[in-house]
């Protein structure tokens, strides 16, 4: 069809050499633009000052300086200028102060550039000493400890000169932190999901909320900075493909590129754009930690193989070094985790308080170790509770004595939060339609001497437990001793897998709990994945890596009884596999927690998050309450 206002058979004229040139432009723009966005420049902005900030250089006595915006909490990028230095929060005077000490502040916190700058305390008056005055930057600083003042600390400015800035809601990409937080802040960097001191997941802190790496361009160098900034030596492995289980939440860093001289992560070049990075790429390291001859102080003896046997520990008595056995008695998996993980064989697979048929040295039948209760982050059976030198075993030794079988991988239970979220709801149900939950205990205690007609109040949801680990979630107990509950027609594998519970603000609890003894299989899987589990005809019940076993809220006991509270604000709460009874490779993910609000019509359900996921400023919103870490039971 011929082009409007041309006709038919008109010949175009060829293009001066001009406008050749004009062409040609206008076909590499496109190119040009891509190459930027592919570096993490957006178009327009100029290359030269963001290579400034991607490697900013910080001579070594700078003072170690954190910034925040504070007095307006609708706005993230606007408000009153803190500094955290010394321990303390404190403020900046607006003597002197210049759009171009503005531009420092808004770059140091990671936008794009400053709008405007306000005196006279705007944002409010805020707290603690006075940190900057009379300070001129000429705005290419990288960092406001840079800039010339009267020095840290110095000012004979009130609060009521407290300066605020206005930032552009752009952030700049691939900003990374400009200075490492204090010592006794908050680290930026932690590793998960590893069997021993030294290894496991690499997440980092950013925005208050814990995220992965990207494997993209992983190397030794980039695992080594990690391994310093944790304190260990160098890196001895570098690990991809989520090789030490996968992480929820946000995918923070990609394509990191160190020089190893870096003191952290945090400081070494990357991408903040993580497209196309999911999970199934998570970096993980492996450290060089000294040896500390742990593994001298403990053995196992009488397995079918060196990953399992009765475990033997080796004390001094009346001035000579014996071998002796530990008590079996309150023996378990975080016992049996520090265990494995003493002896450099990774994590428990299970814990023997009967070990007859592992016969050891019969030398070392005495009981040498008695009393042992373990949080499970022990570097060492003897880091744990115990009675010491007055042993206390009615049992004794020998064939009662404590053992364990080790594996090099263990699942990892973590719930969804978001499916909590989208799915809670409010139900009224009358007792004649619940006598199949009151069977299973899944009413609250008020509910027993409630006739027929009467009405339930019940808070419903539907809940989603992924295994991110790296072997399948298998229960506790063999086939021959799960239960059969006639009324649910299926049998019941684990005792207790999940608690419900909703908490008032201060952290005592207001709603039983429901304590489910769920029938374990896999709803759906990732992609490439095949279920292995199904409970129909007395199937074999766990969840498979990679997979998810999804409790509907239309099922019977995924609720907790509400019937006797009062309109309010609540937490709601949920753990998984409470009583430990099934080793994993991180407890602290089994736990999510929930802001509730309740108005005796409705309910609401928000800010749902797993234990471990975020800042532990964050979890300040939830008083009374403490995240997942293990504790001495």
């Amino acid at each position: 069809m011929p082009a409007p206002c041309q006709p038919p058979h008109h010949q175009p004229h060829l293009p001066s050499l001009h406008g050749s040139l004009l062409l040609l432009l206008a076909l590499l723009a496109p190119l040009a633009r891509a190459q930027y966005e592919h570096m993490g420049y957006p178009p327009g902005y100029p290359q030269p000052e963001q290579e400034m900030y991607s490697a900013p250089h910080i001579p070594a006595n700078t003072p170690r300086i954190q910034l925040r915006l504070a007095g307006d909490k609708r706005k993230h990028n606007e408000g009153r200028v803190e500094v955290f230095y010394s321990g303390e929060w404190g403020t900046v005077c607006d003597d002197d102060f210049s759009s171009h000490n503005a531009k420092v502040v808004c770059r140091e916190l990671g936008y794009l550039e400053a709008m405007s700058w306000s005196p006279s305390a705007k944002y409010g008056k805020g707290e603690g000493r006075v940190w900057f005055d009379n300070v001129h930057c000429s705005g290419k600083e990288s960092t406001l400890a840079l800039c010339e003042s009267n020095g840290i600390g110095v000012s004979d400015c009130k609060h009521s000169e407290d300066v605020g800035v206005v930032c552009s809601d752009k952030r700049i990409p691939g900003f990374k932190f400009i200075n490492s937080l204090p010592n006794h802040v908050e680290p930026l960097v932690r590793l998960r999901g590893g069997a021993i001191v030294g290894e496991g997941r690499v997440e980092v802190l950013k925005g208050g909320e814990w995220g992965t790496i990207c494997d993209d361009h992983w190397s030794l160098l980039a695992s080594s900075v990690v391994c310093r900034e944790l304190g260990f030596g160098t890196a001895k492995e570098s690990l991809s493909g989520g090789r030490l289980g996968q992480g929820m939440g946000p995918v923070h860093m990609n394509e990191v590129q160190c020089s190893g001289f870096e003191k952290s992560i945090t400081e070494c070049l990357f991408d903040n754009e993580s497209l196309g990075c999911s999970h199934e790429e998570d970096a993980a390291v492996r450290c060089n930690v000294p040896a500390m001859g742990f593994q001298e102080q403990l053995r196992l003896r009488g397995g079918r193989n060196p990953f399992e046997g009765r475990v033997e520990v080796l004390v001094k008595r009346n001035g000579s070094l014996v071998w002796g056995t530990v008590c079996s008695e309150g023996w378990g998996t975080m016992e049996a985790m520090v265990t494995c993980r003493q002896l450099g064989l990774g994590f428990a697979s299970s814990a023997f308080q009967e070990t007859w048929y592992w016969p050891g040295d019969v030398s070392a039948d005495r009981v040498a170790m008695s009393g042992v209760r373990c949080s499970g982050t022990e570097m060492t059976l003897s880091h744990c509770l115990h009675h010491g030198a007055h042993l206390a075993c009615p049992k004794g030794g020998g064939r009662n004595a404590a053992g364990v079988s080790c594996s090099e991988t263990a699942p990892d239970l973590v719930l969804n939060p978001q499916v909590v979220e989208q799915t809670t709801y409010m139900e009224d149900r009358p007792m004649f339609m619940l006598q199949c939950a009151y069977e299973e205990d899944c009413l609250a205690s008020g509910s027993k001497d409630d006739p027929a007609t009467a009405i339930r109040r019940l808070l419903r949801f539907s809940s989603q437990i992924h295994n991110n680990g790296q072997s399948d979630f298998r229960p506790k107990a063999g086939r021959h001793s799960w239960v059969w509950h006639e009324c649910h027609r299926h049998y019941h594998s684990m005792e207790v897998f999940t608690h419900y519970d909703l908490f008032s603000l201060n952290g005592t609890k207001v709603a039983e709990g429901h304590k489910a003894s769920f029938c374990l299989e896999d709803s759906e899987c990732d992609e490439g994945i095949d279920k292995r589990y199904e409970c129909a005809n007395f199937g074999e019940q766990g969840i498979t890596v990679g997979c998810w076993d999804t409790y509907r809220h239309d099922i019977d006991c995924q609720w907790v009884d509400i019937s006797d509270i009062k309109p309010g604000d609540y937490i709601f709460q949920v753990v998984i596999n409470p009583n430990y009874e099934v080793p994993e490779s991180d407890y602290s993910n089994n736990i999510m927690k929930c802001r509730c609000r309740y108005d005796g019509n409705r309910v609401w359900m928000y800010s749902c998050h797993n234990g471990g996921s975020l800042s532990s400023e964050s979890e300040q919103a939830f008083p009374g309450l403490l995240n997942n870490q293990v504790t001495h039971r």
